[in-house]
């Protein structure tokens, strides 16, 4: 019963937070960057707050409790920097093959991706669309990259669920479910960022919708992976919680804040990544 709950919720933020953006995407044509921006860095605030007010502070508490060792915010440490590293790495020899392909990253443009295309490398999709190149190639990139995100995402919500008391009577209040409404809430701009150019490349509408919302589903897989781990004993749930900390810490400092900054070159993002912080300590602790 838990498995399908938490199979159910993490779908809904997923896929259907994907595809409901690809759905806007498809009506709309195009995306609100000043939208987009406070909408992202207002979801990074709540990740950050989720991660290290609940996540991260678990283990010291069962420390505290005498249930691990003295040395556990060393495995803390040592497991947050692996999350985030494998993902930087992930997110480098992607960007390393394709970016290259599209000729206005240069010395003279940010690194950082400053656009929903880059991020999610719909952009690679435009360029070979234009040059009558091989589409699935970027297309699978573009996949990949919304994979990449949608994985560790996913791994954060079951490693919290991991250490929800009475899981079954929390399924639908607990940190959680918190943190499966703000991936859904920032999965929908990056939907309209995938379905946009895959319209624009010629495909069909109802398509590119599904195409897009099945660039959720690795938040499915990441949410199983984050609770089966984070029941087997202490340590590998501390393993898990670092893991899914460290990954979502990049999301939030090497995608989410550069990128909404970058879109909206205003203090206003900066704000609103304020408010998302007290936002998600309030739902932490209440």
């Amino acid at each position: 019963m838990e498995y399908l709950a938490i199979i159910l919720i993490t779908f809904i933020s997923g896929v259907i937070g994907t595809g409901l953006g690809g759905l806007i995407g498809a009506v709309l044509r195009r995306e609100s960057n000043k939208i987009v921006s406070l909408l992202l860095s207002f979801a990074a605030g709540i990740m950050l707050a989720v991660v290290c007010f609940d996540l991260m502070s678990e283990p010291i508490e069962m420390m505290k409790d005498g249930k691990v060792p003295f040395y556990t915010p060393l495995i803390v440490v040592a497991a947050v920097a692996f999350g985030y590293g494998v993902v930087y790495l992930l997110n480098f020899f992607i960007d390393r093959s394709t970016n290259h392909e599209v000729k206005h990253i240069d010395e003279n443009h940010p690194t950082t991706a400053d656009d929903l295309d880059e991020l999610i490398h719909s952009d690679h999709f435009e360029t070979h669309r234009k040059s009558n190149g091989n589409l699935f190639v970027a297309g699978l990139v573009m996949m990949t990259a919304i994979a990449l995100h949608n994985l560790p995402e996913g791994m954060v919500i079951g490693a919290t669920y991991a250490i929800t008391p009475d899981l079954t009577a929390n399924l639908f209040s607990g940190s959680g479910f918190i943190m499966a409404i703000v991936i859904g809430l920032h999965n929908v701009p990056e939907g309209m960022a995938v379905a946009v150019p895959l319209i624009s490349g010629g495909m069909k509408k109802t398509k590119a919708v599904f195409l897009t919302a099945l660039s959720g589903l690795p938040t499915v897989f990441g949410a199983l992976l984050g609770f089966i781990l984070g029941g087997i004993n202490e340590i590998m749930l501390i393993l898990s919680l670092g893991f899914a900390s460290g990954a979502m810490l990049y999301v939030v400092f090497g995608e989410l804040l550069p990128e909404s900054i970058l879109m909206w070159k205003s203090k206003l993002p900066a704000l609103s990544l304020f408010v998302g912080v007290l936002t998600g300590f309030l739902l932490v602790m209440f």
